[in-house]
C-alpha cells in the first residue's frame, strides 16, 4: 500500500468552509445536478459487477442513482460531509446498494494500486487545490481497462476566460476552482485516454468525461 500523505491539509480554509456547507449543500447543489448527475453515472456498467471508488463523495447525492450490483467505497476528506452521506447509504442498504465508508484524501488515496474497477470522481477534480494530483491518484488505484467517470466544470484550452480566472483567486480557497482546464489535467495521467467527453450543463462549462486506463 502506498504511504500517503494529506495534500489537502495545505488548504485549511477548504476544509473548514466545507464543514460549515455541508448542512446547506443539498439545497444549492442537488436539484441544479441531479440530470447531470444521472447521465454521467449511465457510463458505470449495469451488467456484471465491479468494485467503485466514489472519490469525493460528499454528502452522497449520487449514492441513489448508483446501479446496486457493485460494490462502492465513498471517500471524502471531511467528516461534516461524510456525516450526511452515511444516513442515504444506510437507507439505500435495504434496496441493495453495499458501501463503505473512508475518511481520506482524494489527492493522496489511502489504496493499493489496481484496487478498482471504476473510480467516480464527481465535482472534486476541479475543487481540490492539486486536480492533477486527483486525477493521477485515481488512475493509480484503478485496474488496467478500468475507467474513470468524471464530472466537473472545466475551461475549454486556450481560453482566457478573465472573470472565471480572477473568481478562482478566492473562490478556490473556500469552494472550488473556475480556472481548471481538464486537458492540462489530463496530462499529469498518461496511462488514461478519452473515452467521451460531453457538455452537460451550463453551455458546456460542466462536462461529463469517461476515462479508461490503458491495458
Amino acid at each position: 500500500m502506498k504511504t500517503h500523505r494529506h495534500p489537502h491539509r495545505t488548504n485549511p480554509l477548504l476544509r473548514l468552509s466545507y464543514s460549515l456547507l455541508a448542512p446547506v449543500y443539498d439545497l444549492a447543489i442537488s436539484l441544479p445536478m441531479r440530470a447531470a448527475r444521472t447521465r454521467s453515472l449511465r457510463s458505470l456498467p449495469d451488467d456484471h459487477a465491479g468494485a467503485v471508488l466514489l472519490s469525493g463523495v460528499g454528502t452522497g447525492l449520487d449514492l441513489p442513482l448508483l446501479p446496486k450490483l457493485h460494490r462502492y467505497i465513498a471517500l471524502d476528506f471531511n467528516n461534516a460531509m461524510l456525516s450526511r452521506a452515511k444516513p442515504r447509504g444506510i437507507k439505500l442498504r435495504n434496496e441493495g446498494l453495499r458501501v463503505g465508508w473512508v475518511l481520506g484524501d482524494s489527492m493522496a488515496l489511502p489504496f493499493a494500486d489496481a484496487s478498482f474497477d471504476h473510480v467516480v470522481l464527481h465535482l472534486i477534480v476541479a475543487v481540490v487545490p492539486q486536480p492533477e494530483l486527483c486525477l493521477s491518484e485515481a488512475a493509480r488505484v484503478l485496474k488496467p481497462g478500468g475507467t474513470v467517470i468524471l464530472m466537473d466544470k472545466f475551461l475549454p484550452p486556450n481560453r482566457h476566460a478573465p472573470f472565471r480566472r480572477a473568481l478562482s483567486l478566492l473562490s478556490s480557497r473556500i469552494v472550488t476552482r473556475t480556472d481548471v482546464v481538464f486537458e492540462e489535467v489530463l496530462s499529469a495521467a498518461p496511462q488514461l485516454e478519452v473515452v467521451s467527453d460531453v457538455p452537460l450543463l451550463a453551455g458546456g462549462w460542466f462536462r461529463g468525461i469517461v476515462l479508461r486506463k490503458l491495458l
